[in-house]
């Protein structure tokens, strides 16, 4: 996979040190959103990370662009304003058949960003020669169910029901196929 992909408006490239700081609030926001519905709290979603974590986090994500798998910062192109995160990653499934993994600031949603890097992932991935893309997506999710949509993505009922995952209070994983 690239180490860099453009669009018209964005740029997924590669994390520096300097991420840590919006990459904390991303998981600060991630953290209360799970709080709202009432989940209980995870690795995940355990609050803002301080700024070490944060960083060791920013640093192990840094060692994935590039690589098959990567998951990379998502930039607007004329700023250079980070907006989240969006690439390839094992997940649930396999390296042969990864999942495409997005996850922006709540500032960034509504206009469109996560579908446009995914749609470049799913390009890049397709030119890569990857069969088949996942998105494993929690039920309650309308916005991620709708951006993975517009990429083609179906739900697959089989591919559900042959990962189930013990009730944790965080709802139902749904899992969803594209076909490349």
């Amino acid at each position: 996979m690239p180490s860099t992909i453009r669009t018209s408006r964005l740029v997924l490239g590669g994390w520096a040190d300097d991420d840590a700081g919006w990459y904390a609030d991303l998981v600060a926001e991630r953290s209360t959103s799970a709080a709202r519905r009432g989940e209980p709290p995870t690795p995940r979603t355990n609050g803002r990370p301080d700024h070490d974590a944060a960083t060791a986090s920013v640093r192990s994500l840094a060692a994935t662009v590039g690589t098959p798998l990567p998951l990379h910062p998502v930039r607007l192109g004329g700023t250079g304003a980070a907006l989240g995160y969006c690439g390839l990653v094992v997940g649930r499934s396999t390296a042969a058949e990864p999942e495409l993994a997005y996850e922006f600031l709540e500032a960034a949603h509504g206009h469109g960003y996560a579908t446009e890097a995914a749609a470049a992932v799913v390009d890049a991935a397709r030119f890569a020669g990857y069969p088949r893309l996942w998105a494993t997506i929690r039920a309650w999710n309308a916005p991620s169910f709708a951006v993975a949509g517009r990429l083609g993505f179906v739900r697959d009922p089989a591919a559900t029901a042959a990962h189930p995952e013990p009730d944790d209070g965080r709802g139902e994983q749904v899992w969803n196929r594209l076909d490349l």
